[in-house]
């Protein structure tokens, strides 16, 4: 039966003797050069925010914990980006292990890294908006664990899926169903959970910054400016790999094979913006922390 191929990052390149010119380009030169550049700036910006911890001295245990799993995750999803560049450099020569394990890793972080900028988003709104101060130290541990175990096992299907593959320009490692009815039941799936994470996070922050326009000392446009950079990179970066999801599906339902070719083109495109959203998120969030600690210290007096 035909194979359909359906991932977050494939890793597959047309051969180097076999140039397609501008679809060549567009569909691996840039996603290389985006992935080449959340690689150096990634990396080096979250192991900053792991050791130095920029202005955390006044925020809750809670906050602190949950900022530094989210470096933590964003980091370990930005280590496999060189095997990611040589795969799209060349082809994929490592394995079926290597395959599953690195596209495991990968998938499991960003997930992990997509329910604790959840949870951050609620803590916070419940702290500064409801001044709900949550969890004491076992439940905070507790949740941590949740967290990590419920992203470990929304993963699972990857380590059953994720094949090596060959085509007319090399080895694929590639997330492969059988049948266009599984393949949409992912895409579904992938595009409700980012669909349910976004949803709760634009509430949140909406609410947050309606309570820091109010904030006595704290109505200025730098903290508009800061929270509304928050939700609107997270919009941004993730919509478009879901909605490439959704047009997949509609793509399989209408048996349009124009779009399903713009899908699988986009790919790698949509993937590497997710990817970026690592590289930024130990910006964003060291950069608001301290704003949003002082915002409800001024609500608590």
């Amino acid at each position: 039966m035909e194979q359909l191929n359906s991932s977050m990052v494939t890793f597959n390149v047309s051969s180097p003797g076999h140039p397609s010119n501008a679809s060549w380009l567009s569909i691996h030169v840039v996603p290389m050069l985006v992935l080449s550049i959340c690689f150096l700036i990634g990396v080096p910006g979250n192991i900053s925010v792991i050791i130095l911890k920029p202005n955390w001295q006044h925020l809750s245990s809670v906050s602190q914990s949950l900022m530094l799993n989210l470096a933590i995750s964003d980091l370990i999803c930005l280590l496999p980006v060189p095997l990611l560049i040589y795969a799209l450099l060349y082809t994929w020569n490592l394995g079926l292990v290597a395959c599953k394990l690195i596209a495991y890793v990968l998938y499991c972080s960003v997930n992990c890294s997509l329910l604790i900028v959840t949870a951050l988003s609620v803590q916070r709104y419940l702290q500064v908006v409801h001044l709900q101060r949550c969890f004491d130290r076992v439940g905070k541990r507790k949740m941590l664990v949740l967290v990590w175990l419920l992203a470990m096992l929304l993963c699972i299907p990857t380590l059953l899926l994720q094949q090596v593959t060959a085509d007319q320009n090399g080895m694929i490692c590639a997330r492969t169903q059988s049948s266009p009815a599984q393949l949409m039941a992912v895409q579904l799936v992938e595009s409700l959970k980012g669909f349910v994470y976004m949803s709760v996070v634009a509430f949140t922050y909406i609410a947050l910054h309606r309570r820091v326009n109010q904030a006595a000392f704290f109505n200025n446009p730098q903290t508009t400016r800061l929270i509304t950079t928050i939700i609107v990179t997270f919009f941004v970066l993730w919509m478009p790999y879901h909605i490439t999801n959704v047009l997949g599906v509609a793509a399989h339902l209408l048996k349009n094979k124009g779009l399903s070719k713009f899908c699988i083109e986009s790919q790698n495109i949509v993937s590497s913006l997710v990817i970026v959203n690592s590289c930024l998120n130990p910006l964003l969030y060291a950069f608001t922390s301290r704003i949003m600690c002082t915002v409800c210290q001024e609500r608590e007096h």
